[in-house]
């Protein structure tokens, strides 16, 4: 009776699909657990053997709880808004829609293939109007929203309205815009309906305004920065330039401190939470303005280094203030001007990042020293960033590496303000042990006393406070795309309007074209039907815009994190049309218990999730701050490439073992064409691409062999592996564990093929554990020791490496237990069947079968988790080593409940005692129960 996995695994899918068998329930009175992947996004490539990784991970653990009595939740679905699936539509006309329904086809049917306990009937995909429409409504109740700092939480807009009604603005503590006029509650009687909204914009949680951003030429929209890399687009690598756009945004940073307070409470990778409090940036300094000379405006700067401001010397803003044009002379503006268009070019992540190049341009404005009254030159610098702090520094080139390598660059003074130190080769950056000079009142004081005294100062004499600043910006939150979820907004006079949650979801209308419009709009500008009737409450023609109850509806979009930002709240209820959730299950599931996936989503998904949760929790939708307790980032599987060597200049390869000869060039060959020899089937790849079929091979011993390197397992450089395939001919079971095997879950890993028929036979092994001449069988004699001692360490072992999600220890356990048992001709039903339910979280198809085949006829999913009992390790017996003199000689197995007198007696007793002590009577016998035995004389 042969291990048929290919008919088992099919079966048992269909089984678990047709019986729901992993449906969980809003209710039970069995504890309950969520586990979450971060769901995917569904591109056209389909799954790989890496994407799975953590998808096993986290499906072992459900599987687990279920068996030790949780109510457990494992949902899944897809971030299937995406870029890639809008650009292909830029390129045939298809349908976005379309492409990802087809694409999700496909990793459905690979994922079913890989036997995931997946809850599918909570399926959300972010792309769907029954799914988006609870994005939309989060949406309007932060715009209905502002951030009281007095009572520290999100309230509702109504709340900021009353306290105008009654006291004006004037005691309001809130998150908002830096302009604000102050004015009394007659003042806010009298004014208009218009002027009331434009002073609401300056409160609400999202607002718009006119922002930097990194707009992107190539693909038509604005990117986060997390989106771009080195400079460049991350998909496309194209081109990224600074440019200022009305854009929607989002004031994270009115919770910038609770974002890093949270993560003190949280389970999550240390590294994780060291990038996401670099990411957020608090740092505590003071807040100085620099009038300028021959102007009535000032700059103000923020600087954690108030207490260095007699050292400034020149002041540097980034290209982009607001203040570059107004106060830059004639005779430097054709300079400026270059020095603003070549800076547009460079995205801030990348001018951050490029702490080499000193560039930069004298405006030829002077501000005024607020404490000497001494002119100090104006700069720009692209180091200097417009969107961090005030776009402005104060440089102190004697205390700041930067600052005095720009002073040494331009040859600019640096005066020395630190007691007995030599400046002359490099800038004093430490804070400790150094006291200040030439700094009038601070003269002799250390940093923290100098830091104390200038607050009082720069507050006394009214050009400046003590602020707490974060690097965290308010997040960009328009997108000039087509694919992603339309606002719910419209605007009336200029002014934006939300769509009552009634007449939600405003969804993605039809357009010819998925490219901006000519005029420079987002492409939602080619709808012609897109529009809102505020009579008839509806999508209309643009045709009927009157501008009296037809007014035009928002053109941009979403940016790809809003649909990732609450998903995990929505799953618990997600067949909900009236809710996003019911209150019954928000307060039965409250948060997720165990969250898997990359590290990548560090200052992305997981900061935007983390800020929504909190502003949810504030209004009071949901019971919990933060969305996750526990996080792990799965490491990566990587690819083992496989490479070719062309001679330059030639169609001619040579072999990996030949190249020394040559000067070659290695090019990428796909995996499929190597053997697990590293030979390479050269008919085949001549035969893949064009450019190859006459070309040359010189082998060696007749052979092609490859180059072989590890790399990130990416369909460019053709090393990913189908699991489909390797379902297909060595099962699902044999991929899940061979995936686990490779390594710690959190620890990066090459794959190599070759090494999942370890696994495999270990399978079959396992399989034959239960078959009795040739026929499924099993005995019901009490198990021995020995058999009962293996199955508890084995019990005791995978339970702690769950524990420690240490899976690849869990299946090198299964191993050793199933060859003792083997060893053992073990057939115990006693010791088999809770052996199947150890097994079933990583081996689920297998175990489904024995369990039905040992006559059990619902799943095995639900049976309990074998209890681990001690005694069954406990040894009755002890291999003593007997020593003579101080040398052993022999050992000798005895009964560990032996009084020390029966232990000297046996071991005297003893033929090899006898024969060592030739008939000599020993001066003295040591024994040390439990340990040894030593023979003197």
């Amino acid at each position: 009776m042969e291990y048929n996995f290919r008919e088992i695994e099919a079966n048992w899918q269909q089984y678990w699909a047709e019986n729901e068998t992993f449906k969980a329930v809003n209710k039970s009175e069995k504890p309950k657990f969520y586990v979450l992947d971060m769901f995917p996004y569904p591109s056209g490539a389909g799954l790989h053997v890496g994407h799975p990784l953590g998808y096993i991970a986290s499906d072992i653990y459900a599987r687990y709880k279920r068996h030790k009595g949780f109510n457990v939740l494992h949902p899944q679905g897809y971030d299937s808004f995406g870029l890639p699936a809008e650009q292909y539509a830029i390129q045939t006309g298809q349908h976005p829609a379309i492409t990802t329904a087809a694409n999700i086809k496909t990793y459905r049917k690979q994922l079913d293939k890989i036997g995931f306990s997946f809850d599918w009937s909570r399926e959300v995909r972010t792309s769907d109007p029954s799914y988006y429409k609870w994005t939309q409504w989060i949406f309007t109740q932060l715009f209905n929203s502002w951030y009281n700092k007095t009572s520290d939480k999100a309230e509702a807009i109504e709340t900021l309205i009353s306290i105008f009604e009654t006291e004006g603005n004037s005691t309001v503590k809130a998150a908002c815009d830096a302009e604000i006029t102050t004015f009394t509650a007659e003042d806010w009687k009298n004014y208009s309906e218009e002027e009331k909204q434009n002073i609401l914009l300056k409160y609400r949680l999202t607002f718009l305004s006119e922002t930097e951003v990194n707009w992107c030429p190539a693909l038509g929209t604005v990117l986060a920065n997390d989106e771009i890399v080195n400079g460049v687009s991350e998909r496309g690598g194209h081109t990224v330039v600074r440019k200022k756009m009305m854009q929607w945004s989002m004031r994270i940073t009115a919770y910038a401190q609770r974002l890093l307070d949270g993560l003190n409470k949280l389970d999550w990778p240390q590294p994780l939470k060291d990038s996401q409090t670099y990411w957020i940036g608090r740092s505590e300094g003071a807040m100085v303005s620099f009038k300028v000379d021959g102007f009535e405006d000032k700059i103000d700067v923020f600087t954690t280094r108030p207490d260095t401001i007699f050292g400034v010397s020149f002041m540097t803003l980034a290209p982009e203030h607001e203040l570059v044009s107004k106060i830059t002379t004639a005779e430097q503006k054709e300079a400026v001007d270059a020095y603003i268009k070549a800076t547009a070019k460079r995205s801030e992540l990348d001018r951050m990042a490029d702490v080499k190049t000193i560039s930069g341009v004298f405006t030829g404005a002077y501000a005024l020293h607020p404490f000497t009254g001494e002119k100090v030159q104006i700069w720009i610098g692209d180091y200097v960033l417009a969107s961090y702090g005030t776009g402005a520094v104060m440089a102190v080139p004697c205390g700041d590496e930067r600052d005095y390598a720009f002073a040494k660059h331009f040859n600019i003074e640096i005066p020395n303000i630190f007691e007995g130190v030599d400046i002359s080769e490099e800038a004093c950056a430490t804070k400790e042990g150094v006291k200040l000079a030439n700094s009038d009142f601070l003269n002799g004081l250390s940093y923290k006393k100098a830091m104390k005294r200038i607050i009082y100062e720069i507050e006394q004499k009214g050009f400046g406070y003590g602020k707490i600043n974060y690097r965290l910006r308010d997040a960009v939150f328009s997108r000039q795309r087509y694919w992603g979820e339309p606002f719910p907004v419209y605007y009336k006079n200029g002014l934006p309007q939300m769509i009552d949650k009634a007449h939600l979801p405003i969804v993605l209308p039809e357009v010819e074209k998925y490219l901006p419009t000519e005029d420079g709009k987002p492409p939602l500008g080619n709808a012609t039907i897109w529009s809102w009737d505020t009579v008839k409450n509806e999508v209309v023609s643009n045709s009927l815009v009157d501008n009296k109850t037809v007014f035009p509806l928002e053109l941009n979009t979403m940016p790809g994190w809003a649909g990732s930002s609450q998903y995990f709240n929505r799953y618990m209820d997600s067949q909900n049309n009236e809710e996003m959730f019911s209150e019954n299950a928000i307060n039965y599931w409250q948060d997720v218990d165990l969250y898997i996936g990359g590290s990548e989503h560090a200052t992305g998904h997981l900061l935007y999730a983390r800020f929504w949760q909190k502003f949810m929790f504030d209004r009071g939708f949901i019971p919990t701050d933060e969305f996750a307790k526990k996080l792990i980032n799965q490491g990566m599987i990587t690819g083992t490439s496989a490479f070719v060597y062309r001679v330059e200049g030639e169609n001619k390869f040579v072999s990996k073992g030949l190249k020394k000869d040559f000067k070659t060039q290695a090019i990428h060959s796909d995996v499929s064409f190597v053997n697990g020899s590293d030979e390479l089937d050269v008919e085949a790849f001549k035969n893949w691409r064009e450019e190859f079929k006459d070309a040359e091979f010189v082998l060696e011993d007749g052979k092609y062999i490859v180059g072989r390197e590890v790399e990130k397992m990416s369909k460019s450089k053709y090393n990913v592996v189908n699991p489909d395939e390797i379902c297909e001919e060595y099962g699902a079971d044999s991929l899940r564990l061979f995936e686990m095997f490779l390594g710690p879950l959190e620890q990066s890993k090459p794959w190599k093929t070759s090494g999942i028929s370890g696994v495999y036979n270990f399978l079959k092994k396992l399989w034959k554990l239960y078959i009795v001449n040739n026929e499924f069988s099993v005995s019901d004699e009490a198990p021995t020791k020995e058999e009962l001692k293996t199955l508890h360490k084995t019990i005791k072992k995978v339970e702690e490496d769950i524990a420690n999600f240490s899976f690849n220890t869990s299946v090198s356990t299964f191993m050793i237990a199933v060859n003792e048992l083997t060893a053992l001709k073990c057939n115990k039903r006693a010791i088999l069947e809770p052996l199947a339910v150890i097994i079933e979280p990583y081996a689920p198809h297998i175990a489904e079968e024995l369990w039905n085949k040992l006559g059990h006829t619902t799943s095995i999913s639900t049976a309990d988790f074998p209890v681990f009992e001690a005694k069954h390790l406990v040894e009755s017996n002890k291999k003593y080593p007997i020593s003579f003199n101080g040398k052993m000689r022999f050992t000798m197995e005895l009964p560990l409940d032996m009084s020390k007198d029966e232990i000297e007696k046996a071991v005297l007793a003893h033929e090899k005692t006898q024969a060592q002590l030739q008939g000599r009577t020993p001066k003295k016998v040591i024994v040390v129960p439990g340990k040894i035995v030593n023979i003197v004389g």
